[in-house]
């Protein structure tokens, strides 16, 4: 059976401090370059996947090109000196202890790109969840084009209400070998992962054969073409990784196309029905702009938007040392996303500036009440409106929401070979 997610070699470090070697995925903390220098201060000469990509933050202070060449470098040297070792065919399953204390369980697999298809109208299925953004893919792309290795921070939803995947494995610990059991750095809590094989790979491929099953998802979601996957977080690292296969494949043959480790991107799957997934709002602070009019402005425009839907929402505009609450009503929640996004793109265009996507309610107020700088604090998103609002009206609008905050997502940990 060509499964569309399956185990492989994954490598891990060996005789490396975990703690150092395991950094957050780079789009986070992207307006707090001093979150980045700190950390590169604490990893000093280390192996660390820190070395093995280019943090948002630094996009525009640092030669691209330069960047990309020293990080293919670097993961020469780590293949060639002996820092991995590698587990053959397997899966991880993993627990992650966030920093309130809810558990988070995943399991680390390799999705087949030839099912994943991130435009808008996409029916593959393996979909993207928020709207690509292109201009995010050039930087990735140019790391991963000539990259022998990839890291994952992509995190994957399956529907599992019935808990068949992941809580058998929950109970199997004990069996199972152990393979990393340490500290996050930077407040992003504990992680354990274990070796998944055998017997219990074929039990987790039974689950998923279930989970993806046409007439269990004709039953769920009635007849709209029916989504396995979707993409809760690193949306635009799959992206690059499917870009980058798609110029590959013209250049090998049918047979080399089967079997090409860069067919495959190892990523996360995670139960959305997790009780540690929770969403949070991202929301949309704007930097460097004449501030004058802007909540007023904000009001008006998101007023003239209002629609048939019986929703109403609450957000909260930040200017300087003013804020208010304001009710929107008629728009549901994707459709107020994407009309605080037009507004903010509107105004820039008028006013001057630039608009961020941050994470943290006290950090995006923070950073809202900074001189020439104004921010739009939006409301959480319910995590059971995800699949059904992807199969039917396709991906949310770009930086909807996040899954949990900045220091909850998903830290580079796993690597594999794709050269």
């Amino acid at each position: 059976m060509n499964r569309i997610f399956k185990p492989c070699e994954i490598l891990l470090p060996d005789g490396c401090d975990m703690g150092k070697w395991s950094a957050v995925a780079c789009d986070q903390f992207s307006s707090q370059p001093e979150y980045w220098d700190a950390l590169d201060a604490a990893v000093g000469e280390a192996p660390s996947t820190l070395r093995l990509m280019l943090p948002e933050a630094y996009l525009d202070t640092r030669d691209q090109f330069a960047q990309a060449e020293l990080i293919n470098a670097r993961m020469r040297e780590y293949l060639s000196s002996g820092v991995f070792k590698a587990l053959p065919d397997s899966y991880i399953y993993v627990e992650r202890t966030l920093a309130g204390g809810a558990v988070r369980r995943g399991l680390v697999g390799v999705l087949d790109l030839d099912a994943y298809d991130y435009s808008r109208d996409s029916q593959s299925p393996i979909r993207a969840t928020e709207g690509t953004i292109e201009s995010r893919l050039p930087p990735r792309v140019r790391v991963r084009r000539a990259a022998p290795l990839e890291m994952p921070h992509i995190m994957v939803f399956v529907d599992d209400a019935e808990e068949r995947l992941l809580k058998p494995l929950a109970g199997r610990t004990a069996a199972l070998p152990k393979l990393y059991d340490f500290e996050l750095c930077c407040g992003g809590g504990h992680i354990c992962g274990w070796q998944v094989t055998g017997g219990d790979c074929a039990a987790v491929d039974g689950a998923i054969d279930t989970l993806s099953d046409s007439d269990v998802l004709a039953e769920r979601y009635g007849g709209a073409s029916p989504v396995v996957f979707a993409i809760g977080d690193g949306n635009h690292s799959l992206a690059t990784a499917k870009k980058c296969w798609e110029e590959l494949k013209p250049a090998l043959s049918e047979e080399e196309r089967e079997t090409h480790p860069a067919r495959f991107s190892l990523v996360e799957l995670v139960n959305i029905h997790d009780a540690a997934v929770t969403f949070e709002p991202i929301h949309k602070v704007v930097f460097d702009t004449d501030v004058t009019g802007f909540i007023s402005a904000a009001k008006e425009f998101l007023a003239r938007r209002g629609g048939e839907s019986a929703s109403v929402h609450e957000i909260k505009l930040i200017c300087g040392g003013d804020a208010t609450e304001v009710c929107v009503a008629g728009l549901t929640i994707g459709q107020l996303i994407g009309a605080a996004e037009s507004f903010c793109q509107d105004y820039i265009a008028e006013h001057g500036g630039r608009v961020d996507y941050i994470h943290n309610d006290d950090t995006a107020e923070s950073m809202g009440r900074r001189d020439n700088c104004a921010a739009i604090l939006l409301p959480r998103m319910e995590k059971n409106e995800l699949f059904p609002s992807v199969i039917r009206s396709g991906p949310f609008p770009k930086k909807s929401f996040s899954i949990g905050h900045a220091e909850d997502k998903r830290y580079y940990l796993e690597c594999r070979k794709i050269k």
